[in-house]
């Protein structure tokens, strides 16, 4: 009866979550949850391992950004294998972070954990309040408004006076491609923005003439030059926001497009019997086209397949 029992398979527990009618599920994560907690803390308790023993929150910076993008790589790859072991990579930098925290006598992961979660309760009252969002773009524009009245109630703005904008949260650590986009994509959400692309292209070609005047005065100086490169990066990123896509991947895609096509010219240097440097430039080019053939002809291989 036991060996019986024993082979039966466990129901899954099932809970009710106290701000909604529904009854959920229970995911069966909490014992893997914790098992992996333990081996943080035991890894940075005595007699663990000397490296993570002696790390902090300022030499794991550079890991938590490594980790970040080797998530997105994994994204891309559509290798579901590498994209979990990747964001279990970025999980662990978590970790690491809130055990340090918690050796410091400051926060734990429950801590971390519940934060998200009231946050996330509070910022979707459509969902879990009785506040309604018609689209999106209301969403976010309420999560914002939301945000700044949370921001004005605690201690910390209280103390920071004359720290009320919008744009409060976005860090200055961030590259700037990503700091533009966020920085512009908080003023979208409370309506500061075009009303279509087409105003954004003109503002482009606005800021492209800038530069091409600054070039041609005899005033110019590297100053000047970088401000006005400055303009037009800036309105590419609203570009790319406007359009709904991520500038900094984008960027990512177009080097790595542009990485491919320039060793294909490398290696059809290489089978002449020459190398890149020793063909003139007029003749790169012609090379350059060589290799972006090659590459849509592959691609539409696989296409056609």
């Amino acid at each position: 009866m036991a060996s019986r029992k024993s082979k039966r398979s466990t129901p899954k527990r099932r809970t009710r979550d106290p701000r909604t009618s529904k009854s959920i599920p229970t995911p069966e994560v909490g014992a893997a949850f914790q098992k992996l907690v333990g081996v943080m803390a035991r890894l940075r308790a005595p007699g663990g391992c000397p490296w993570d023993r002696e790390q902090t929150h300022a030499t794991l910076r550079t890991y938590l950004i490594e980790e970040a993008y080797e998530v997105l790589d994994a994204l891309d790859s559509t290798d579901d294998a590498k994209f979990a072991e990747e964001l279990g990579d970025l999980l662990l930098q978590v970790l690491f972070h809130a055990q340090i925290a918690h050796e410091e006598g400051r926060f734990d992961i429950s801590t971390v954990i519940s934060e998200i979660y009231e946050k996330m309760i509070r910022r979707h009252p459509h969902v879990f309040g009785e506040k309604d969002a018609k689209d999106a773009a209301e969403v976010l524009r309420n999560w914002e408004i939301i945000k700044k009245e949370e921001r004005a109630k605690s201690d910390t703005a209280k103390e920071e006076k004359g720290r009320e904008s919008y744009l409060d949260g976005v860090p200055h650590s961030l590259p700037a491609l990503l700091e533009a986009h966020q920085l512009t994509r908080k003023a979208a959400r409370i309506g500061f923005d075009w009303q279509d692309v087409q105003g954004i292209f003109e503002k482009l070609q606005e800021e492209t003439s800038e530069l091409q005047n600054v070039l041609r005065s005899p005033e110019r100086n590297s100053a000047r030059v970088e401000g006005e490169v400055g303009d037009i990066l800036f309105v590419a990123v609203n570009l790319a926001r406007f359009l709904d896509l991520d500038p900094e991947l984008a960027l990512k895609k177009t080097s790595a497009k542009f990485s491919r096509r320039f060793r294909e010219m490398e290696q059809i240097a290489n089978k002449q019997g020459t190398t890149l440097a020793q063909i003139p430039r007029s003749q790169l080019e012609s090379l350059w086209d060589q290799a972006k053939k090659r590459e849509e002809s592959v691609i539409s291989r696989g296409v056609s397949k």
